[in-house]
């Protein structure tokens, strides 16, 4: 599915997705190794850098 919606993901979401913990995650936000939008109160993770933060963290541990 290619929608917006399935284009960003919640931090929920990326929790489940990386299987990280919430700290975690928003500190991979803060120190910019995943990228997020907010709208209002709302922060949003594109897949696109879930992606290559995978990505990212394999090239690592090759």
């Amino acid at each position: 599915m290619t929608t917006a919606s399935a284009a960003l993901l919640t931090v929920p979401e990326t929790m489940a997705r990386l299987k990280l913990g919430r700290t975690k995650v928003y500190d991979l936000i803060r120190t910019k190794r995943l990228v997020s939008i907010t709208e209002g109160r709302a922060r949003r993770i594109p897949e696109s850098s879930v992606a290559a933060y995978i990505s990212a963290r394999l090239e690592e541990a090759a």
